[in-house]
């Protein structure tokens, strides 16, 4: 399916220009049609468990094929800091055994290491400036040393959206012993992710932002041979062997990756994600890839020919789905644009634009032009 024949799909592109995707998808004609059946069957069956526990495992299988896993190695979870949490659980550390983590990981996983290991040295963070002097392995690599147990890593940055050197770093994390977390949440749908192909033991990722699903759902991937070192302590009924059983003494986790959930997962944010994910499955990865690559180099060009300063990613980082627009008030910068139908992300001290395969330069266009008109009267 071609950009022009995928865009069709995403009935508020009409008339607005979505370049949010890092925060929130467009949504789909598909995703739309899904609520509703959740919502009949409610209204039709009153406690439909039966296929909500089969939409679930639908799910499961669903993002298992898109990420280059096996069913048995997800779980499906409420966000990513319950991924995070899970991943930081299953290590046993000792006084002084470290995390080490980017300064620039999003909250979400960052604040739940922190969390973990926050007492004095227990958690090394791998600073901007370092990154920027040194590049980012060689930043990573000056945190790394015997101690460390668990090495987490973000794919893209929240930030600008940089692809960051992740294999590079895992090896550093391989040769001490420690276990690897990489963060996929903003770069999963548009940029090709496969496990198999990543040297992680966990990854984190989650179905709105790229996936074109909504809140309310996250998947945790656990490799499989990798044992717990300790069993979860955050748990709860769908963490067991048997759910259904309904033994509140019962602590059974199976061998699965489904230990690590929790409570009843959120029904209409499933439906939701695996409508999302049929979207995006009409797809070629590679092509949806491109046309993302392309779209973003064209806007970095033209945005910096227009005078704009753009946050660029680090030495042995590359450009990833988004380009981050340095203003002194992102927030005042997006609400104006968001008056013109352009939706955008601010974040701290950017504002970001993100690209989808629906994207065009014609997009590009009304970006450039409504930011070129905001400069003229600030």
């Amino acid at each position: 399916m071609d950009p022009s024949r995928f865009r069709e799909q995403f009935p508020s592109l009409v008339d607005t220009t979505h370049l949010a995707s890092c925060s929130q998808g467009a949504v789909a004609t598909r995703v739309t049609a899904a609520l509703a059946e959740f919502a009949y069957l409610l209204r039709d069956q009153g406690a439909p468990w039966g296929p909500w526990m089969s939409e679930v495992e639908r799910l499961r299988t669903s993002i298992a094929e898109f990420l280059g896993a096996s069913a048995d190695e997800i779980a499906l979870v409420p966000s990513a800091s319950h991924a995070a949490y899970q991943a930081l659980g299953a290590v046993r550390f000792a006084e002084d055994d470290v995390v080490v983590s980017m300064a620039a990981e999003f909250p979400s996983v960052g604040q739940v290491l922190h969390a973990g290991r926050a007492g004095e040295g227990q958690m090394r963070w791998v600073d901007e400036e370092s990154m920027r002097e040194h590049g980012v392995v060689e930043a990573y690599r000056a945190r790394i040393d015997e101690r460390t147990k668990l090495v987490s890593v973000p794919l893209a940055l929240y930030t600008n959206g940089s692809l960051q050197p992740v294999n590079e770093i895992a090896a550093l994390a391989r040769e001490v012993g420690a276990r690897v977390l990489v963060d996929a949440y903003q770069a999963t749908g548009v940029v090709p992710v496969d496990v198999r192909e990543i040297d992680c033991d966990y990854l984190v990722t989650g179905t709105l932002k790229y996936l074109l699903g909504l809140p309310g759902v996250a998947a945790l991937y656990a490799r499989a041979g990798v044992e717990d070192e300790q069993p979860p302590t955050m748990t709860g009924w769908f963490g067991r062997v048997d759910p259904f059983e309904f033994d509140p003494a019962a602590l059974d986790g199976p061998a699965e990756a489904r230990r690590f959930e929790s409570g009843t997962p959120g029904i209409p944010a499933v439906y939701a994600a695996r409508a999302g994910l049929a979207v995006l499955s009409e797809v070629d990865p590679i092509a949806r890839w491109k046309h993302v690559e392309s779209l973003v180099a064209e806007a970095s060009a033209r945005l910096t020919e227009a005078g704009e300063v753009l946050s660029e990613p680090m030495p042995d980082a590359r450009p990833g789905p988004q380009v981050a627009v340095v203003d002194a008030d992102p927030d005042a910068l997006g609400r104006f644009l968001a008056e013109r139908r352009i939706v955008t992300s601010p974040r701290g001290t950017i504002l970001r634009a993100a690209f989808h395969y629906y994207n065009t330069s014609e997009d590009i266009d009304a970006f450039c032009a409504a930011l070129a008109e905001y400069r003229r009267t600030t």
